[in-house]
């Protein structure tokens, strides 16, 4: 028996791997988080697998759904949305399962970054506006950010920031960043990217807050912020593919 960390991707029943697809036809148990999944990639499950709803559970009541499933000899397609690597918890859940024996295996997903971006028509690394990429979230009413993080630490290296978890923030970001990126910085905001309810909102660090808030949006979406965002933006060739590099026979 495995628990199968399964990242369940963006939102989209059709943006799962073939290997998530074939883990959940198989296991006869499924965990998943109903607040951001669209309920058709529960489609994909078996007819008869255990669905469980995990959205209103603590990490308490998951492990025992977790380890009952191995007691019983059951394999768990666990869903996370987006891919484990980022907000899923998998630590914490992985360190439970060591603890009672149970063995796990991950599946990698889509990001909902990444769907954002498709969504957008955006390249986030555009060649010398900006190389980088910087992965994070804003803090309220959660787990504290570790010392060195502050949003204005990486505002300073000009990254382009794609913000997790952070939409209900959205004018104290905007206020925070203006300092580095200018208040006439693209922004763009996608709700559910890649779902049937998908929205996508552009405008700049000073008025982006206004329309997320005009839009009712309190969770869901991801924040891009940087230079990469400017439509029709213009560039350089990139090294790799300039007719003018010299390349080897």
């Amino acid at each position: 028996m495995t628990v199968h960390f399964i990242g369940a991707g963006p939102g989209a029943a059709d943006l799962l791997t073939v290997r998530a697809v074939n883990l959940l036809r198989e296991s006869p148990v499924c965990l998943y988080a109903g607040t951001y999944l669209d309920p058709e990639v529960l489609a994909h499950c078996a007819p008869g697998t255990e669905l469980i709803d995990t959205q209103r559970l603590d990490l308490d009541q998951i492990t025992d759904h977790l380890v009952r499933a191995d007691r019983a000899g059951r394999d768990v397609a666990r869903l996370c949305s987006g891919d484990p690597s980022l907000y899923s918890a998998l630590t914490e859940q992985t360190r439970r399962l060591d603890a009672h024996g149970v063995p796990w295996d991950i599946t990698p997903g889509v990001p909902a970054y990444a769907a954002a971006a498709a969504a957008l028509g955006t390249e986030l690394t555009v060649p010398e506006v900006v190389q980088s990429v910087v992965l994070t979230r804003a803090q309220a009413r959660s787990t504290a950010m570790p010392a060195g993080e502050a949003l204005a630490n990486f505002a300073a290296t000009g990254a382009t920031l794609a913000l997790h978890l952070a939409i209900t923030r959205i004018r104290v970001i905007a206020a925070e960043l203006v300092a580095e990126y200018g208040a006439d910085c693209p922004v763009a905001v996608v709700y559910r990217a890649s779902q049937p309810e998908q929205l996508v909102l552009r405008g700049t660090l000073t008025d982006i807050a206004d329309q997320v808030e005009a839009a009712g949006l309190r969770q869901a979406a991801v924040i891009l912020v940087g230079r990469a965002m400017t439509p029709s933006i213009d560039c350089v060739q990139s090294h790799l593919y300039d007719p003018a590099r010299v390349r080897d026979l």
